[in-house]
């Protein structure tokens, strides 16, 4: 008989589960497959949870400007409230992505602080995150 793990002690083991701050935080630490491997699961599970292509760009032209401007540690850390904000409009709404959004990357802003490398690991699961919303059909 072979032995199957439930979805609560196995959190990878759903395709579409919600990762956890560590995965996070260790996908910015790290970079490379780990950070693909959860943008890929993250980005169905945003889009069952109602979450538009819109609501994700209004942050990301955020992040790109910050990207081209130079990386302010300053500025950064005040994309936390405006997730907030964000997440809490959809929430009127019911919709779950955004609130999960702002879970995933709050946690990865603080891993971030103020270094440089993990901002461009940040910058590449967010457009990670993007390309996985839109290939599963999110609009």
């Amino acid at each position: 008989m072979t032995r199957r793990s439930s979805p609560q002690s196995d959190r990878s083991s759903s395709p579409t589960a919600m990762p956890s701050r560590e995965e996070v935080q260790r996908a910015i630490r790290e970079g490379g497959r780990l950070l693909v491997e959860i943008a890929e699961r993250l980005g169905p599970r945003l889009k069952d949870g109602r979450l538009t292509t819109s609501q994700i760009r209004n942050i990301y032209g955020m992040v790109k400007r910050m990207e081209i401007s130079g990386f302010d540690a300053h500025e950064f850390v005040l994309l936390k409230p405006k997730l907030a904000y964000a997440a809490a409009r959809a929430a009127r709404d019911n919709e779950r992505g955004a609130q999960e959004l702002k879970d995933v990357l709050t946690w990865a802003i603080d891993e971030v602080g103020a270094d440089e490398t993990k901002f461009a690991r940040f910058v590449d699961f967010f457009e990670a995150i993007l390309a996985y919303h839109q290939a599963a059909g999110g609009r």
